[in-house]
């Protein structure tokens, strides 16, 4: 596969948050809590695109590792972000895709707390980039995250996310018509550009998702390629970096992880990606969303801290076996065992 690679732009919304980089080993449970109809969504804690952007900037000017680009516009003209870091067209190129819904917005605080690493100059981090390109693209639905839509939110818990951009289309299902700017630049201007050999997709499920049919609340789902024309080299290449994601998540006590149940439509990019491009991709589902109307889909504030962890060592580690190779020998035995999550799917991915 040919090997490009990006200039790469991301929006600031970690340092608002004020989590440590240094992520803790003790266990944490999964059954954290949850929205329950009285309880404070405190989305100040957030970053704003515009609070997003100003971090992208700040550190891109400090950071000889980090080239910004904008490499697209949204319906309301907002610029679309990605980060890059490394430029060898030899080295394997993995990308980090976050908040296609704008409504699960964890993962781009992750997102940005992995960037903030990546700039750090430390030893470890010169290491790896030798040996790996990684593209970050925060926020794909900057529109939705903003709740600045065409569309009203009134049946929101809190009213200011959405999944939806601002036409109400669900950009996870708009990989192969191609008809809105956030998912048309995506393609054009990143996946076509770029050629990633793997990608992580990460996403918010609902807050009650739990283990198999035990009791036991997950803190996350993973799921491969499902499409029946996707290459199996690139589903076996998908299920290893969900070997590497599974074993570091588990090993640090982060809480557990289960199979995600969902579709195999190409319209969805953990499909549609691996089958037109051939990436590995792996679906990265976090427990809870910052805004829904179900009442049962909202994680409150109280959660965020692990969660965030959770998504910053995900990418770290999957990065990391991406660079020195060890994601080759992953082993994968472990999906016939995982257990499927227990909920309601339908509106998730």
């Amino acid at each position: 596969m040919n090997k490009k690679w990006i200039k790469c732009t991301v929006s600031g919304l970690l340092i608002a948050s004020g989590i440590s980089m240094t992520v803790p080993t003790s266990p944490v449970s999964a059954d954290g809590p949850f929205y329950n109809g009285n309880e404070t969504i405190k989305n100040e804690r957030l970053h704003s695109y515009e609070e997003m952007v100003k971090l992208l900037e700040r550190l891109d000017a400090k950071s000889e590792a980090l080239s910004l680009e904008v490499y697209g516009q949204s319906v309301k003209g907002r610029d679309l972000y990605l980060a890059k870091f490394g430029n060898n067209e030899s080295n394997p190129t993995v990308l980090y895709l976050t908040q296609q819904h704008g409504n699960e917005t964890l993962t781009t605080e992750g997102a940005l707390k992995f960037i903030q690493h990546l700039t750090s100059n430390s030893k470890e981090v010169k290491e790896m980039l030798e040996n790996v390109n990684i593209l970050v693209a925060p926020r794909l639905n900057v529109d939705g995250a903003e709740g600045d839509v065409n569309f009203s939110l009134d049946d929101y818990v809190s009213g200011t996310h959405t999944r939806y951009n601002a036409n109400e289309v669900d950009l996870n299902r708009d990989h192969v018509a191609r008809q809105q700017p956030e998912t048309r630049a995506l393609h054009e201007n990143v996946l076509q550009k770029y050629s990633p050999d793997y990608m992580i997709d990460l996403h918010h499920q609902g807050a009650e998702t739990t283990l198999g049919d035990t009791d036991e609340l997950v803190s996350g789902s993973i799921l491969y390629p499902t499409n029946e024309e996707v290459d199996p080299e690139v589903v076996r290449k998908s299920k290893q970096l969900g070997a590497v994601l599974y074993d570091t998540v588990e090993s640090r006590g982060f809480g557990t992880l289960s199979k995600y149940i969902g579709g195999s439509a190409q319209t969805i990019s953990r499909n549609g990606l691996a089958v037109e491009y051939g990436i590995a991709t792996l679906l990265f589902e976090m427990r809870g969303m910052a805004d829904h109307y179900r009442d049962d889909y909202v994680l409150g504030q109280k959660s965020n801290g692990y969660l965030i962890k959770q998504a910053v060592i995900g990418m770290e580690a999957t990065a990391k076996a991406i660079a020195d190779g060890s994601i080759n020998e992953a082993d994968t035995s472990f999906w016939d065992t995982l257990p499927e999550s227990s909920y309601n799917h339908s509106e998730h991915e």
